[in-house]
């Protein structure tokens, strides 16, 4: 299980992007998306449950308003809280009901006003937990460690309903549990898909043709970055493909291709081989560059790295630790942003 615990200022916004549909898709959109993703789009969103409060967006807002009038020293007086099953846990509409009241009582607004809205537009069903931190007696809902105690809810929801258990955030992990590995599957099938674009490619053209096929746009510029189809942006340096790297195999690949020798004259073969052989030493030293290596003093001196060598090391780049889920090490910055400011 995963869960965020948001702080916000607006009734209104935050009762409004629960309940509506997306606004950048067409009614046709809509439809067509839902029946190629499997998922409901069009009437996206379902409310499971209503706390001291009754009615659409508008009356929904209003009545949060006239709580919010006992605490006008409250700058921030709205909670929003998501939780979502890791990939393959499924819920009934039942248990996500449970869990938002579970949600609700761990962060004091079982006697506040709060709704409950389960979300159908995404492969796994979420719920959205919006909630008045101010009470019907003006006392405020606390938000210490509300990092901490999610991290703690969710351990609990998981063991509860014989969900995956999902790490939780590093700064909240024992000892044993920091070295545990733990990967982000978002970039885990970015590296993937890179590397399947630079099978076959042999310049920058076919690679992000490949890529655009895969459901990712390719943005280029003194680095390259790559966005997914939830929006979602990552730079080819955080799965260790950085444009230069990138570029490298590309050029390995096309010093690759078969030369076709044997339609030349033979003052062309001549020719070629010899514009082959300077290429590949010019991509080796560069290669060695990049990886900061000593063609003389290494184990791996110049004269032995071929060209397949060369391309098995950077179709395999070192490991990455990647030891947040990005759902959480975003909330972790977004924790370390709002301290600042306070």
């Amino acid at each position: 299980m995963i869960g965020k615990v948001i702080k916000g200022m607006s009734y209104a916004k935050c009762i409004a992007y629960c309940l509506d549909d997306r606004k950048e898709l067409s009614e046709e959109q809509k439809m067509e998306i839902s029946i190629l993703e499997g998922v409901q789009h069009k009437d996206r969103a379902e409310v499971l449950e209503y706390n001291l409060c009754f009615g659409n967006k508008r009356e929904l807002a209003r009545q949060f308003l006239d709580v919010r009038k006992l605490r006008p020293d409250v700058e921030k007086p709205l909670f929003h809280i998501t939780l979502r099953p890791a990939p393959g846990d499924q819920l009934s509409k039942q248990q996500f009901i449970e869990i938002s009241q579970a949600a609700a009582l761990e962060f004091g607004l079982d006697k506040n006003q709060y709704i409950c809205v389960l979300h159908k537009d995404t492969a796994q069903p979420h719920i959205h937990i919006v909630g008045n931190r101010i009470g019907l007696d003006g006392k405020l809902a606390s938000d210490s460690q509300s990092y901490r105690r999610m991290a703690e809810l969710c351990r609990r929801i998981e063991k509860k309903y014989g969900l995956k258990q999902v790490a939780n955030p590093r700064r909240f992990q024992s000892q044993q549990e920091r070295q545990a590995p733990r990967q982000d599957q978002r970039k885990l099938d970015l590296k993937k898909a890179i590397q399947q674009a630079l099978k076959d490619s042999i310049n920058y053209p076919q690679f992000e043709q490949k890529m655009k096929a895969q459901g990712y746009q390719v943005i280029k510029g003194r680095g390259i970055s790559f966005v997914d189809a939830k929006k979602v942006s990552t730079k080819g340096s955080e799965v260790k493909f950085s444009l230069r790297t990138i570029e490298l195999i590309l050029e390995a690949n096309r010093l690759d291709q078969p030369l076709n020798l044997e339609r030349l004259t033979a003052e062309q073969r001549e020719k070629a081989a010899a514009e082959w052989t300077r290429d590949f030493k010019a991509l080796r030293q560069e290669y060695y560059q990049v990886k900061g290596i000593d063609p003389n003093g290494g184990h791996t001196p110049s004269e032995t790295l071929g060209l397949q060598k060369m391309l098995d090391i950077l179709f395999n780049p070192d490991r990455e630790d990647m030891t947040i889920p990005w759902e959480l090490s975003q909330d972790v910055q977004k924790k370390r942003k709002r301290s600042k400011h306070r």
